[in-house]
């Protein structure tokens, strides 16, 4: 896997094989950053990555240059695994916190710019996550959460929904918060 654009653009990492994270694919991420640049210069919003995997998302945002980023994985070794590149990535602004996205969401009291959300595709409580964030108000004002599912998932009828972008077997649900 590589990063895509930014700073770091184009530097590799390799996830150990047993990792079981189903990281978004090169294509996806590079459409994903296509809109998120036009809508925010990223020096001066704070991330949170769910769900993080491998890290691949976080690594982008970092790369970018964004002013804080927290992923939040459960999975122990995948998270030593993101704490690891983020240190070889030098970002003192990138924190992995190891808990589970939901006990996560239902305890953060800050504010967020960007919530990218990319839990597991069969995750059943997956509108749990659009919940969660919007009752504990973790976004900040003008902001987005952004939920990556399969096409199983229909968030179009859900409040601050904007609009659900696909690229092969990816999809992006946006939600966007108002002023």
């Amino acid at each position: 896997m590589r990063i895509i654009g930014g700073k770091y653009r184009g530097k590799l990492f390799n996830p150990p094989s047993n990792f079981k994270a189903r990281p978004t694919t090169d294509f996806a991420k590079e459409a994903l950053f296509n809109i998120l640049n036009n809508l925010y210069n990223f020096e001066n919003i704070d991330v949170l990555d769910l769900f993080s995997g491998t890290g691949s998302i976080s690594y982008e945002f970092v790369s970018r240059g964004v002013k804080s980023l927290i992923a939040v994985e459960s999975n122990f070794n995948h998270a030593k695994f993101i704490e690891k590149q983020l240190e070889n990535l030098d970002h003192n602004n990138a924190v992995v916190v190891k808990s589970d996205a939901f006990r996560y969401l239902n305890s953060c009291n800050k504010k967020f710019d960007i919530i990218f959300a990319d839990p597991p595709y069969d995750l059943l409580n997956i509108e749990e996550i659009y919940h969660s964030v919007f009752k504990n108000k973790i976004l900040s004002n003008a902001s987005l959460l952004v939920i990556e599912h399969s096409e199983k998932n229909d968030f179009s009828n859900f409040p601050y929904f904007s609009m659900t972008k696909k690229y092969g077997s990816v999809h992006f649900s946006f939600f966007e918060t108002e002023d």
